[in-house]
């Protein structure tokens, strides 16, 4: 994956990194786990990765089943 057409899910904690990323790779979209970017803020560390033309199906598999902040553009 490349960060220029990528996204992030920003969370607050590494369980809810650990629940997004097996919602997410349980649909069939290809995610990973990385240390959130020095340029954006999480009060977790690790947020997941995933590609920019998924995120509109990423962000409704996760309303209602997982509390996270925010979605960032890489």
């Amino acid at each position: 994956m490349t960060t220029h057409n990528d996204c992030v899910v920003l969370v607050e904690s590494v369980s809810h990194a650990l629940g997004a990323e097996k919602i997410i790779k349980g649909a069939g979209i290809n995610c990973k786990l990385i240390h959130v970017p020095r340029h954006l803020s999480s009060d977790c560390g690790i947020c997941l990765r995933f590609r920019a033309d998924d995120r509109e199906r990423v962000e409704a598999l996760l309303q209602g089943k997982l509390h996270f902040f925010d979605i960032k553009l890489l």
